[in-house]
């Protein structure tokens, strides 16, 4: 698949695989984009997550020995495609990390990942919010309530997994 500045606008798109990337640069292959770019279809890589029941909602969660992260899939209307506006797919790939001793979720320790073209596709520079915003539905015509202001910039060493690949 030809990522952007191939990715964005791209009529379609052959599959691109979705990775998040740890400190020390080790890849988990997390999901794949396939499809016409103006509808593309993430599918999640079922052997990296698995199934969590935390705060009385299901999540599908990547665990390490000291981190969960877990998937938390936009609840409202989106645009839906990939064009040089890339948050429709920011907005497919939120998650909201938690400690392996913490019981339940938190949902202030959300994580936004902003794409830029980089290289041969797209790279995700982590970013803080807390989710718990998307308890409210937007008003209406609103698609996109995730603003610059309830976005803080992370400290890559301070997270598990601080980067987002797209290839």
């Amino acid at each position: 698949m030809a990522l952007c500045p191939g990715l964005c606008g791209a009529a379609e798109l052959d599959r691109a695989i979705v990775y998040l990337k740890e400190a020390d640069g080790t890849r988990i292959e997390t999901a794949t984009l396939a499809g016409p770019a103006e509808s593309y279809l993430v599918v999640l890589n079922d052997a990296v997550f698995s199934d969590h029941f935390l705060s009385m909602w299901p999540f599908r969660c990547i665990e390490s020995a000291e981190k969960t992260w877990c998937h938390v899939p936009y609840p409202y209307d989106v645009q839906g495609g990939i064009s040089e506006d890339l948050t429709d797919l920011e907005y497919d790939f939120l998650f909201v990390w938690n400690g392996k001793a913490n019981y339940g979720i938190d949902m202030w320790n959300g994580v936004f990942s902003r794409l830029e073209a980089g290289g041969a596709g797209l790279v995700g520079r982590m970013q803080e919010m807390n989710m718990n915003l998307l308890a409210v539905p937007p008003t209406a015509g609103e698609l996109r309530p995730i603003r610059e202001v309830d976005l803080a910039e992370a400290d890559p060493d301070s997270h598990w997994l601080p980067r987002m690949v797209i290839r």
